[in-house]
């Protein structure tokens, strides 16, 4: 373990306890200068734009979404993106950025003797998706995710489901902060890195990154599907990049 990579570490499980209110970006030199040598594989703590850049590849241009993005190997057949990044590292990432996270959605008992269940909604701080493209011309152009997503059963734009009461595709995300599980001997694991769920439009309880309110994730429960109109072909890499505050405005 670098030195560098020491010291961020031990701002981060300093700051982690107590949740600190600002940014490590807004630190002292010293600070700035370990996170811009910080190397957490396809992960950029981009210090300019005040965001975590991960690299992602395309994986769907067609069907309908459980998720934005999984972990490689495990859900590309429900999601618009791919990500080889740990989401461990992620969410360090984010913590570093200054945003706290909450909790996945969850069932707790109401009464003493654990009979009856009520759920949970899940919490954290707001997150905005973007992706960062490379237009005709080689520029960098920046998108939000909603432009990559549409109602079930819309045209290629989508102009609403009818009865479905979603017609426009939330602006923003919660920081739900997955599980620490110990699942045996050796370390504890970041439960979403198993079950592929990083950044998810359903819900199942273990997501990194989730939508406000609880979602179903069977066949009829799905609303939203990708969208490919300028999106890069399957396979293509592209940065998926995470702000805690909105870079676009609510049209």
């Amino acid at each position: 373990m670098s030195a560098c990579f020491q010291f961020v570490l031990g701002f981060v499980l300093i700051s982690s306890a107590a949740w600190a209110e600002e940014p490590a970006t807004k630190g002292s030199g010293n600070m700035k200068a370990a996170l811009r040598k910080l190397k957490l594989p396809g992960i950029e703590l981009n210090l300019e734009e005040q965001s975590v850049d991960v690299e992602a590849t395309v994986c769907l241009h067609e069907g309908s979404l459980e998720l934005i993005a999984c972990a490689e190997g495990t859900k590309e057949h429900e999601s618009i993106l791919a990500l080889s990044a740990r989401p461990m590292h992620i969410h360090t990432a984010m913590l570093l950025m200054g945003a706290k996270p909450g909790n996945p959605a969850m069932k707790k008992v109401s009464d003493g003797e654990g009979v009856r269940w009520v759920p949970v909604d899940p919490s954290g701080d707001q997150v905005w998706l973007s992706l960062v493209l490379t237009d005709p011309e080689g520029k960098q152009v920046e998108q939000p995710i909603s432009q990559f997503v549409s109602p079930v059963g819309s045209g290629v734009k989508g102009e609403g489901i009818s009865g479905k009461g979603m017609e426009k595709f939330p602006d923003h995300f919660l920081f739900a902060g997955s599980h620490l599980v110990q699942g045996g001997p050796g370390p504890k694991k970041y439960v979403c890195e198993q079950s592929g769920n990083v950044i998810s439009i359903s819900t199942f309880g273990d997501e990194f990154l989730c939508l406000p309110g609880i979602h179903g994730h069977n066949n009829k429960g799905l609303v939203w599907q990708v969208n490919p109109e300028g999106l890069p072909g399957i396979g293509e890499k592209v940065t998926l990049r995470l702000r805690r505050k909105p870079k676009f405005s609510k049209p």
